[in-house]
């Protein structure tokens, strides 16, 4: 497998089946460009997690502590996350006792953030103003997918607005480019007066949130397909898909790599430790997309 994707030599690269993960590269090289479609998470999967040993922004993240927020809300929404976060990531509570827990914490945090009556106009700035970063080789990743006419789909918890201004400001916005996520809805001045449902979370990456959308049924007949998450619940992005032929799951890890390793390595089929790059992923395209 090496040979046809080097990058999987890297040592950030675990792989519990590797006779497996060849088939499924196989499969997905010979059923061909015209079958294949990418859905990706965005925070911390498209983008960084981190640089220079500091944390970066998620897109909820940025509007968090942007200027555009009070001291008391940011004071607020920080003491959410310190709340909650440790909920998202907890290897020890199932799915069912989490769902409830991130429908709260993004309910919560949204009401928060409508409060500090947020411009549109100002989300450009705000942007440009953060320590985002998209992951190494995103370029690449991009267009690659968009010259071979290959549909991205963005599936993301976070912030819709913030995240399409941070693939704008990228230059990588191509039309092959779709994205599900929060939406904000803003009046007639341009001030934010609700987010737009239905609400998307870490746990509910799936069919539930996408009913009306009908994006997989115009896809139907991209049945191969490369999922890239960060987390467990990214693993149910591809539920909508009608008939998936091929998939293959790469997988993150970002955080609390010993604890959650296991986990992972039964989940994902790649799983990439602490890995800043999209290295591995332009490989696999690579060699697919090779005539």
């Amino acid at each position: 497998l090496c040979l046809q994707v080097p990058e999987l030599e890297k040592a950030t690269v675990r792989i519990r089946r590797p006779e497996r993960v060849r088939q499924i590269i196989q499969s997905l090289r010979e059923q061909g460009v015209a079958k294949l479609q990418v859905i990706s998470d965005f925070d911390m999967t498209l983008s960084r997690f981190g640089c220079n040993g500091r944390r970066c922004p998620t897109s909820h993240n940025i509007l968090d502590t942007s200027r555009v927020i009070s001291e008391d809300g940011k004071k607020k929404l920080k003491d959410l996350l310190h709340y909650y976060y440790p909920i998202e990531i907890d290897p020890n509570r199932t799915l069912e006792e989490k769902r409830p827990l991130m429908v709260e914490w993004w309910t919560r945090a949204h009401e928060l953030l409508v409060q500090q009556k947020i411009h549109k106009g100002d989300i450009a700035q705000i942007v440009r103003e953060s320590e985002v970063m998209l992951r190494y080789g995103h370029e690449d990743f991009f267009d690659q997918l968009h010259k071979n006419n290959i549909p991205l789909f963005i599936f993301s918890a976070g912030v819709g607005d913030i995240l399409e201004e941070i693939i704008r400001q990228a230059n990588v916005f191509y039309s092959n480019v779709n994205v599900v996520s929060n939406y904000m809805d803003f009046n007639d001045d341009g001030v934010l007066t609700h987010f737009k449902g239905p609400l998307i979370h870490t746990y509910n990456k799936n069919n539930t949130v996408l009913q009306g959308t009908g994006y997989f049924q115009q896809l139907s007949t991209r049945t191969s397909i490369i999922l890239l998450g960060d987390s467990m619940g990214d693993l149910t992005m591809a539920d909508g898909v009608p008939s998936v032929e091929n998939i293959l799951k790469i997988g993150f890890l970002n955080d609390k790599v010993e604890e959650q390793r296991g986990k992972y390595l039964d989940s994902y089929d790649i799983v990439l430790e602490s890995d800043e790059t999209l290295d591995v992923v332009n490989g696999i395209l690579r060699y697919i997309l090779i005539e």
